[in-house]
Parts: structure tokens; C-alpha cells; sequence
């Protein structure tokens, strides 16, 4: 029986309130409107930014809400106006949209596009959809989209710009992390940075966007590839991924930017910050070599404040970057990637290290706060 122009009821994880475990629920999801896709949710990993809304220190979110953005899934059902997609199809959506046609789109400097909403507070611009409504209902009360996306939930809708299409052929829930984790550590070596062959490079950080980063520079030719985490069982991963040499800031003597330096004869061509704290910030930023040192950040903590800056520092010649999404135009770039995933340009299925049902969601969030997995994929 078809589903389409109805409300359908579905299992979803609820985040109801801030430092307390997901609550499984019953939710409805409406049909989608004019310009919007409702998707069924195959494949969901667990990213740190999901962690990151439910963090005790978080004051800057309504509740309740549906999270979730890392993921794979098919069409359900499309709105008036939707042409691109039909039901069936394998999709992949983002949260950094792309309408193709705002002053962002345009221009081949940046991937940011209007339809994010708030260049200041992207986690929580896209909470509700374009009308200011949400799709999803629990317990006859309202709950928040998250990034756009939602999809923590079977059922979700989203709009037609977070959206692309991607060959059939593909396993969703391998390819569900093009939908964050990879495309942005990946990304931000590849298209930000643009890492050079023969070059040094230091990656702060080890978790899933740090290890596609790894990838990234790997790919690229850097011919020396330092990752820095304060745990050490993920030195093997990232060795296997291409990390020539790892270090544990609390098995050295002094800081980790000063031993790095010494390490490449005065710093390191790029470094990536992908942790998120301004100490880490800056002490990726440190590393890196005066005269042309390039300095990716791409990861956001919760304890995150000001970042201060000697004009020095700039002044002899480093560079600081922000990614966003890795730099890619999402709706050209991602159908481009999982391409590349099928010609076996890069390995995704080593950053799963875990695959759970759906109803264990909130085992996986422990698994990711204990440092005891790099990407746990969730399926319903």
C-alpha cells in the first residue's frame, strides 16, 4: 500500500532534553512539501556533532529534537516541484546544501550556499524547514530537524538541496559516511589545504575525520604523514591508513608542536586540527613551518573559546584555514566520490568499526565517548 501523501509513523531516536540518553519513540513524520524529499533511513553512523547537542556544557538548542546527518537511504515520497529525485532511489543527504543558484553556489571559492541559513550557528540554523515547520510529531509534540537531515529516525524529510542522488549498485551502509566523517577530513586535505606531493603533514586528532585526513594526505603524496591522539590504540589504524609516524602527547617531554618541529627540521608543510579545542588549535597551528605553513581547522568542542593570536605568528608567513564540509559542492561533489569509492581510490570500511541495530543507539554514542570506535553504523 502506498505511503505516499501521508503521515507515516516510524521509530525514531528522540533527544528530549540536554545530557540525558535518546529515548526510542514512536514519531510521525508528514509528507513532504513543496521542494522536499521524505527518505527511508537505511544506513545512520554516529558522529561526534551529534554527541556534541546533547553535551551537558550545550545552551544553544531547542529541544526536543531528532538527530543524526551522517547517513544513507531511499526515496520514500517526493513534494511538488521535485524533479531530480523519484522513489527508489538511493540518496545521500547533507547538511551542507547546495541550491545552484545563490552568489555561494556561483562561485568556485567556497561550498557554502544561503539555504544553510546562519553562516554564525549552522548546527542550529537548519532546526525546522524552510517554512519554519517541522515534519517530525512525538507524543503530539513538535520535535526539531537536526542539520537539516534527522536521521536518527526511519522516516525523515528533508530538502531537495540537502540532497543527491547516487548509484544503486552501492552498499549504503558503508557509503553513509560521505555524508560527514570522510568527505570532510578527506576534503580538507584535498580541497582546502590541497596538500602538494613530497610535502610534511600533522593530523591532531584520530577519530573519524582525522583518519579520512590521513587519507586525504595520503592520497595527495605528502611523503610524511605525523597523526598526534592522547590514544594510542588508534596509532595502528592510522599507520595502516598511511600515518608515517604517531605520537601520544602524554608520552612526551614537551609540548607536541616542539617535538614535532624538531621532527621535520622547523614544522611541518600542513597541519589539520581535528579535535576541536583551542589548545590543539593552536598547537597545530604552532607546528607548522614559518614562511608557508598551512593550518586546517575543522573540528568544534563544546569548551571551545577564543582563539588568540600573535600577529607574529601570522605575519611570518602561516596561513590558518576553516572547512566546511571538506570544501565540496555537495549535490556535484558526493555522486563524484562514491565513484571513487567503487574504483577503490579510498577504503571506507576501515573507519567502521562497529555496526549495531538501531535500537542500541545510545551504545553507540558510549562506544564514541570511551575512544573504543571510529565510526559505529546503526540500521534499522
Amino acid at each position: 500500500m502506498s505511503t505516499k501523501g501521508k503521515v507515516i509513523k516510524c521509530k525514531a531516536a528522540v533527544a528530549w532534553e540536554i545530557g540525558k540518553p535518546l529515548c526510542i519513540e514512536e514519531v510521525e513524520v508528514a509528507p513532504p512539501k513543496a521542494q522536499e524529499v521524505r527518505i527511508q533511513i537505511i544506513a545512520v553512523a554516529v558522529c561526534h556533532t551529534d554527541i556534541h547537542i546533547i553535551h551537558p556544557k550545550n545552551t544553544e538548542f531547542n529541544f526536543p529534537v531528532i538527530l543524526g546527518h551522517e547517513s544513507a537511504g531511499i526515496v520514500e515520497s517526493v513534494g511538488p516541484g521535485v524533479t531530480s529525485f523519484k522513489p527508489g532511489d538511493k540518496v545521500i543527504p547533507f547538511y551542507a546544501p547546495q541550491c545552484r543558484k545563490c552568489k555561494f553556489c556561483l562561485s568556485p571559492l567556497t561550498n557554502l550556499c544561503v539555504k544553510i541559513g546562519s553562516f554564525e550557528n549552522p548546527l542550529s540554523s537548519q532546526n525546522l524547514m524552510e517554512d519554519k515547520t517541522s515534519r517530525f510529531t512525538c507524543k503530539g509534540k513538535s520535535v526539531n530537524h537536526f542539520l537539516g537531515i534527522s536521521a536518527f529516525s526511519q522516516y525523515t524529510v528533508v530538502s531537495d538541496t540537502n540532497l543527491c542522488k547516487i548509484d544503486s549498485d552501492v552498499n549504503l551502509e558503508r557509503i553513509c559516511l560521505l555524508g560527514c566523517g570522510f568527505s570532510t577530513g578527506y576534503g580538507a586535505a584535498i580541497n582546502t589545504a590541497k596538500v602538494t606531493p613530497g610535502s610534511t603533514c600533522a593530523i591532531f586528532g584520530l577519530g573519524g575525520v582525522g583518519l579520512s585526513a590521513v587519507i586525504g594526505c595520503k592520497v595527495a603524496g605528502a611523503s610524511r604523514i605525523i597523526a598526534v591522539d592522547i590514544n594510542s590504540e588508534k596509532f595502528t589504524k592510522a599507520k595502516a591508513l598511511g600515518a608515517t609516524d604517531c605520537l601520544n602527547p602524554r608520552d612526551q617531554q614537551k609540548p607536541i608542536q616542539d617535538v614535532i618541529i624538531e621532527m621535520t627540521n622547523g614544522g611541518v608543510d600542513f597541519a589539520f586540527d581535528c579535535v576541536g579545542g583551542t589548545e590543539v588549535m593552536k598547537a597545530a597551528l604552532n607546528c607548522t613551518t614559518v614562511g608557508w605553513g598551512s593550518c586546517t581547522l575543522i573540528g568544534v568542542a563544546m569548551d571551545s573559546k577564543e582563539m588568540i593570536l600573535s600577529p607574529l605568528e601570522i605575519l611570518m608567513g602561516r596561513t590558518v584555514n576553516g572547512t566546511f564540509f571538506g570544501g565540496w559542492k555537495s549535490k556535484d561533489s558526493i555522486p563524484k566520490l562514491v565513484t571513487d569509492y567503487k574504483n577503490k581510490k579510498f577504503n571506507l570500511d576501515v573507519l567502521i568499526t562497529n555496526t549495531l541495530p538501531f535500537d542500541k543507539i545510545n551504545e553507540a554514542f558510549d562506544l564514541m565517548l570511551q575512544g573504543k570506535s571510529i565510526r559505529t553504523v546503526l540500521t534499522f
